[in-house]
């Protein structure tokens, strides 16, 4: 692993933030009884979390000067 992969969710958002911003971008997802189970860190032993989906997850950006 290098000094730039993501380690955690909120790297993850961070970096989908900063390359969204001032692009004017949106990005939509749909969803129809999706499951996901979500692990609490990238070790072999973490523990998981279950999230349901079921709609419509938008992420807008915009730039703010």
């Amino acid at each position: 692993m290098s000094d730039t992969d993501t380690r955690d969710w909120p790297s993850l958002a961070v970096g989908l933030y900063d390359k969204l911003t001032g692009r004017d971008a949106e990005i939509s997802y749909e969803f129809s009884d999706f499951q996901v189970d979500i692990p609490s860190s990238t070790g072999d032993d973490a523990a998981h979390a279950r999230w349901k989906l079921n709609g419509l997850l938008k992420i807008r950006t915009q730039n703010g000067s």
